[in-house]
């Protein structure tokens, strides 16, 4: 079983960043923030990897940020993506260089990067990313830490899957945080992935299973956003679904593994 969407930081700063965004977002982690922390939860769950998605909210930040994100290549439970940001000054050069560094995936938070997803610069490093094989990981929908505004709607994405058409794009939080009204209407069925991130408990749990036959179960990931659900507790919940057992397989552990060429 894999974990698509989780996060962690350095040692040094995990607990007061929990505790900025703790607050700010008016949840409580589920780990203390920590590889170390993570690696915990993803044994104790019976998972066999959690993937790391850094996010670079400045664009003096992509150095430090993927350096960190380079020790995590998978062969501890932990695989991490790279991180860009869309005000990057040459964001090919810092693309080939996250390649060079031997990530698979990159990740991009419209939100917490303050900028919509259909926004031509998204568009340019999703495109140029994609001719580079990578996986796109976009946090889609509603964030606590930004209530004031969504900067990825269903249908920002909607438009970009159109105009840019990339293969490995994965819209986290099932298309569309508290948005899966709209993506029924602008996602479902389109060439996209979508997580299961922190849904569980929030969606209700039938549409969750409409969205997942009509957009087709081999394009669901099972994720967390570990430490802001619990990966236990979320395999527990999702294992409870009437779903069969082939559709839980293939977003448990088939489709991921797909995906980063594991299989």
């Amino acid at each position: 079983m894999i974990d698509f969407h989780t996060h962690i930081f350095p040692d040094k700063i995990a607990e007061s960043t929990l505790h900025f965004l703790s607050g700010r977002c008016h949840t409580i982690p589920f780990t203390n923030g920590t590889s170390a922390g993570l690696k915990a939860s993803t044994k104790e769950a019976g998972l066999e990897l959690s993937i790391a998605l850094p996010v670079v909210t400045k664009p003096s930040q992509f150095e430090s940020i993927n350096r960190f994100a380079s020790q995590f290549r998978g062969d501890d439970g932990i695989l991490s993506f790279g991180g860009i940001h869309p005000d990057s000054a040459d964001y090919k050069k810092e693309l080939l260089q996250l390649k060079e560094m031997g990530f698979q995936g990159v990740k991009l938070h419209p939100d917490y990067q303050e900028m919509f997803f259909n926004d031509i610069r998204y568009k340019r490093i999703v495109s140029f990313a994609s001719e580079l094989g990578f996986i796109i990981s976009v946090h889609a929908g509603f964030d606590p830490g930004y209530p004031e505004c969504i900067h990825c709607t269903p249908k920002m994405a909607h438009e970009v899957i159109e105009e840019v058409k990339p293969p490995k794009l994965v819209l986290a939080h099932m298309g569309g945080f508290m948005c899966w009204d709209e993506v029924e209407e602008e996602l479902v069925g389109l060439d996209t992935w979508l997580d299961t991130a922190v849904v569980f408990g929030r969606i209700p749990d039938e549409q969750f299973i409409r969205i997942c036959r009509n957009h087709g179960a081999d394009k669901i990931l099972f994720a967390t956003d570990s430490p802001w659900s619990g990966q236990k507790e979320s395999i527990v919940h999702f294992s409870g679904m009437e779903l069969t057992e082939e559709e839980k397989r293939l977003i448990l552990t088939e489709n991921a593994k797909k995906l980063l060429t594991l299989a």
